[in-house]
């Protein structure tokens, strides 16, 4: 149901918090070869994606996008998502959930400026260091009294379901922010 969520209520603040359905249908369409496409730990981007080209033992040749082939040990190498998990609003639901995947599926997000993700009951912020409209009133209000799984992820969905809780159970009660 979250999908189909009418992003018009956010307003403004709708591109900083949710692919459009589209962009989100254009992710599931494309091909992928989990068997191929992987994951190999790197000095500069920390993971990058290379594709195995044979098995030889403990030992794998993988090509890289720029056409580099390598042996490395298959130990290190990290299976990847699928494209239809792309940009996913919670981490917890990725297949294949390792550093790879989950510091890949932030960059993405924060590449689109989208800048809160959900990883099981916790939210991730990255800081974006520039004003992005995801903080006024409308948003507020299009938080209030929702679900966290109706809406996308922000600060104010987990703020509005602790205060729920709060106001349902007010003995056994306890939170921690940082």
């Amino acid at each position: 149901m979250s999908r189909f969520l009418d992003m018009k209520e956010f307003g403004e603040a709708a591109r900083y918090l949710r692919l459009s359905n589209l962009e989100q249908l254009a992710a599931r369409a494309q091909a992928f070869d989990g068997t191929k496409r992987v994951w190999l730990p790197d000095e500069a981007e920390a993971y990058i994606e290379v594709e195995v080209r044979e098995l030889n033992g403990d030992k794998t040749t993988v090509e890289t996008r720029d056409g580099r082939f390598l042996i490395v040990k298959e130990s290190d190498l990290q299976p990847m998502n699928p494209p239809k998990f792309d940009m996913l609003e919670d981490m917890a639901m990725l297949t294949h959930l390792n550093e790879a995947s989950v510091l890949f599926n932030l960059r993405r997000r924060y590449s689109m400026w989208i800048i809160y993700t959900y990883s099981g009951l916790f939210c991730v912020a990255v800081n974006p260091y520039k004003w992005l409209p995801v903080y006024s009133s409308p948003v507020v209000t299009a938080y209030k009294g929702r679900r966290r799984v109706d809406t996308p992820p922000h600060i104010y969905a987990i703020a509005d379901n602790a205060y729920s809780d709060l106001l349902k159970n007010r003995e056994n009660q306890s939170m921690l922010i940082t």
